[in-house]
């Protein structure tokens, strides 16, 4: 009887093991909140009490100007701010590289989709950042089983996360939205036209 019940602890204790290890694994595999859309909603308040009300905005795309709100210290330490203006799965090499090398960010080598030309006293419906791809679950609940979902932080500070299956629809009502807040229709398109399969 003792040793069936010790035999029984040890098969306890490697599923435990087991178990432990995979939670790891998963963890490691597909981390969440590695890209927190939320946190740059912060970030852009911050950026607009700094700068009298206006958003990060630059002529030569909305990649550098997601540079510039990198490098204003909104979203914390601007060596890592990288973190949250990029999508699930991009290590943010293009961010680190502009970082120690000044260059420019192409907006077509962004994985999240930033609205220039916006302030506090627009819509706040709009939707100001947005992951350019789909990724199941998005990134706070970031498993392969878990539905395709883009995440997206809108003017007013919040996220929304949207289905797969709702993107063109909900893509149709933001242009608009922008068109509406006098937004040039041709560049409301351009900004979700990037986030085309």
């Amino acid at each position: 009887m003792r040793r069936l019940a010790k035999r029984g602890l040890w098969v306890l204790a490697a599923l435990l093991a087991s178990l432990v290890g995979a939670v790891n694994y998963l963890h490691e595999t597909y981390p969440v909140h590695h890209h927190c859309i939320k946190f740059v909603g912060v970030g852009f308040r911050l950026y607009e009490g700094d700068n009298q009300g206006r958003l990060p905005f630059t002529t030569n795309g909305f990649g550098d100007a997601l540079m510039a709100l990198v490098k204003s210290g909104s979203l914390r330490d601007p060596q890592n701010g990288w973190r949250y203006v990029t999508g699930v799965g991009d290590d943010g090499g293009i961010f680190r590289a502009a970082l120690a090398s000044g260059a420019h960010i192409p907006e077509e080598k962004c994985s999240r989709v930033y609205v220039q030309g916006l302030s506090e006293t627009n819509d706040g419906n709009i939707a100001l950042l947005f992951d350019r791809y789909s990724c199941p679950g998005g990134d706070h609940f970031h498993f392969p089983w878990r539905p395709l979902v883009r995440e997206v932080c809108l003017l007013d500070g919040s996220m929304e996360v949207i289905p797969e299956t709702n993107w063109a629809q909900f893509s149709s009502n933001r242009i608009e939205l922008l068109v509406q807040n006098g937004i040039p229709r041709a560049t409301a398109q351009h900004y979700y036209a990037l986030s085309t399969r």
